[in-house]
């Protein structure tokens, strides 16, 4: 079959720029006498502050410097430059957003664990991580651990990795500003700020407000947000922390346009669900307190709650269905912290249990194929895990960590026959660092991580049964990198893995059931990204990421995942103009792969894109204006697409074509 030139050159050229740019950098030489900086600092990997060198895993951190510079409205559009992260906007309108660490597909948001300053956000039903929760301007950096590293530490969820969204603390004298901008479909944001430190006491206050039409008929987005996170010292011995956040918003839900829409004469903006919507409403507070105790040990006690109230509406050949939800969590996390030296050799233990209670009272109203009927449920989930993580610094430049957890959980429908069901896991993981050459160090490790079944998928509400064939979903992590810093300037980055996944948990368009696969899935993956100042002005970034996710036995042999590319690059290019004014470019291309549910590969793949972005910074002593500038060239394509329908066929959520924001900010 012959190759289509057009298509296959565009990528052969995103790939050669980026290993050209690579290459070039990585020969740039460093000066022998030239001092090599500190390196990044991480809480995520551990529970406990610490070197990026020291954890044996794929580690990225995006500062509050990045989050300045980038183009991104929301933390879902910052992720998507991330080496090994796959983003999906689900609906098209900024609403909904799938976010993929290491090839999960449409299960992605079971498997990636969201935390916000480590308490977990991910609800124990399917749906997942609400991403408008967060609003970017609360952020002050973020953490991502690839891999199943942090099932230790952190339980459910991480099967696929760790992201750690870590808001703003006042520091230093009182501040305050205001952000203002606008832009394509009537989009208006504002946001303000205050916060500082007063002796031994710190604030940071926000708020935010989010109003568009979005590219599509039905998606509007009105939305707003308040956030608080205080700390108060006690001497030199105790730290009390207090956050707490609220958002409201609702959206409209433009629903996919298949194949046979657009051979209907129907275009990229309409819809043919004009009356469904979300409504959401959801906060939380957290109250931690530290116990400093003999030198750097830690006792720290993590409590929070949080109540989320989610309704939505949709609509089809069916009929429509009108859902209510809410969800209760209630969390206690208390963990030791103790650093000690034996000898020559540096120990840290990190020992502590997770204990969470989810209730969620249900009410479901639909009109099937002319039949109604209301249903109410109430759906419980109980989980306490243990765990206990261990690093040794036996030289200055070797590091071996281990750890294990054993995990337990308690599911409970009413009404229900039976009414329970109970299950349990224990995992574990081992690694080594070396640090090589100043701050370059080498990595491998193994975990084991899992999931369990969310209570959607145990629980059927039209026969009030639970699944008891459903079990645990578990895989096996196997890790090995190089990062390798040519100077302070210059870095790359190569990360190996392997993941096989056993009893993978998914939805079966053939069965209509969830299920675990009768077959493994093996996913092999290499990841490649650099970072170079090349200039005093110019700074170029970009990533690789290479997958080959494939089910392997049963039904499924030999198929793909879907939703997953076996291709994906990124670039960032950072140039400073003066010294008030910057132009920053970034580009992502994400390859061909299968849609949604088409676990036989039955349907040809969905096609590949390469979107170009742009932003224009302008800063005069503390008044900024910028102007950004989405997709540049105008593409038409689609980030998700299903296939549905009776019959069969592709459907689609088309992705906005360009678009515009500009906007001022003052601080005070």
């Amino acid at each position: 079959m012959k190759r289509k030139k057009g298509k296959g050159s565009s990528k052969g050229s995103i790939f050669a720029v980026l290993w050209l740019l690579l290459v070039v950098l990585a020969i740039r030489p460093a000066n022998a006498e030239e001092k090599i900086s500190v390196g990044e600092v991480v809480v995520t990997a551990t529970r406990y502050e610490e070197q990026a060198t020291d954890v044996p895993a794929s580690v990225s951190v995006i500062t509050g410097e990045d989050i300045k510079k980038s183009n991104a409205q929301n933390i879902p559009d910052l992720l998507k430059t991330e080496v090994g992260v796959q983003v999906t906007d689900i609906t098209g309108n900024r609403r909904s957003y799938t976010v993929d660490l290491r090839g999960f597909g449409e299960t992605a948001a079971l498997n990636t664990l969201v935390l916000v300053d480590g308490r977990r956000i991910n609800e124990a039903d399917l749906s997942g991580v609400d991403w408008m929760d967060i609003p970017l301007e609360q952020v002050s950096r973020i953490e991502i651990i690839r891999g199943g590293r942090g099932s230790v530490l952190y339980g459910d969820n991480a099967t696929g990795g760790v992201i750690n969204i870590i808001t703003k603390e006042g520091t230093g004298k009182v501040k305050a500003g205001v952000d203002l901008s606008g832009g394509s479909y009537n989009t208006f944001k504002a946001d303000s700020y205050a916060g500082g430190s007063l002796k031994d006491l710190s604030i940071h206050l926000s708020g935010n407000y989010l109003a568009s039409d979005g590219y599509r008929d039905n998606s509007k987005t009105d939305s707003k947000d308040l956030g608080i996170n205080t700390a108060y010292y006690v001497k030199d011995f105790m730290k009390i922390g207090v956050s707490g956040g609220y958002h409201k918003d609702r959206t409209g839900l433009p629903g996919a346009l298949k194949e046979s829409d657009f051979a209907a004469g129907l275009s990229r903006t309409d819809t043919r669900f004009p009356n469904d919507f979300a409504d959401t409403e959801d906060y939380y507070i957290s109250l931690v307190p530290e116990i400093y105790f003999y030198g750097d040990n830690v006792l720290r006690l993590d409590t929070s709650y949080r109540k989320r109230d989610f309704s939505s509406f949709s609509s089809g050949d069916y009929g429509n269905f009108l859902g209510e939800s809410k969800i209760k969590t209630t969390g206690l996390s208390p963990q030791v912290i103790l650093k000690q030296t034996f000898g020559a050799v540096k120990n840290n233990l990190t020992a502590g249990m997770d204990y969470q209670k989810t209730d969620e009272d249900v009410v479901n109203d639909s009109l099937f194929f002319g039949s109604r009927s209301l249903g109410i449920f109430n759906l419980k989930k109980e989980n306490l895990g243990y765990y206990a993580h261990d690093e040794a610094a036996v030289t200055d430049t070797l590091r071996l960590s281990a750890g294990y957890r054993h995990d337990r959980a308690q599911f409970s429908f009413t009404p229900s026959a039976p009414e329970s069901i109970s299950m349990s896991k224990d995992v574990y993981t081992a690694g080594v660092n070396y640090t090589f050459f100043r701050k370059s160090y080498a990595y491998a490790s193994y975990s084991r991580s899992f999931r369990y079944p969310v209570l959607d998928e145990l629980y059927s509400f039209f026969t009030n049964t639970i699944n008891t064939t459903l079990v645990p979903q578990t895989s096996d992590d196997y890790e090995a990198g190089v990062r390798h810093y040519f100077n302070d300037d210059v870095y790359a980055h190569v990360n190996v893995f392997r993941l096989d996944t056993d009893a993978e948990i998914i939805f079966n368009p053939v069965t209509y059931q969830n299920e675990n696969l009768d077959g493994k899935t093996r996913r092999d993956g290499v990841e490649v990204s650099f970072s170079a100042n090349a200039t005093s002005r110019l700074t170029v970034r970009g990533s690789y990421t290479f997958m080959d996710a494939k089910i392997r036995g049963g039904i499924f042999e030999g198929r793909k995942v879907p939703n997953v590319p076996a291709h994906k690059a990124t670039i960032d290019v950072l140039y400073r103009v003066t010294k008030e004014a910057a132009a920053i470019i970034n580009g992502v291309y994400i390859g061909k792969r299968p849609f949604i549910s088409d676990f036989a590969n039955d349907f040809s793949d969905q096609q590949g894109y390469l979107i170009l972005n742009a932003k224009f910074i302008y800063q005069w002593k503390s008044l900024k204006a910028f102007l950004g500038i989405n997709n540049l060239t105008n593409k038409e394509y689609s980030e998700y697409g299903v296939i549905g329908g009776f019959p069969l066929e592709k459907a689609f959520y088309p992705s906005p074509k360009r678009n515009f924001l500009v906007g001022f900010s003052i601080a005070i």
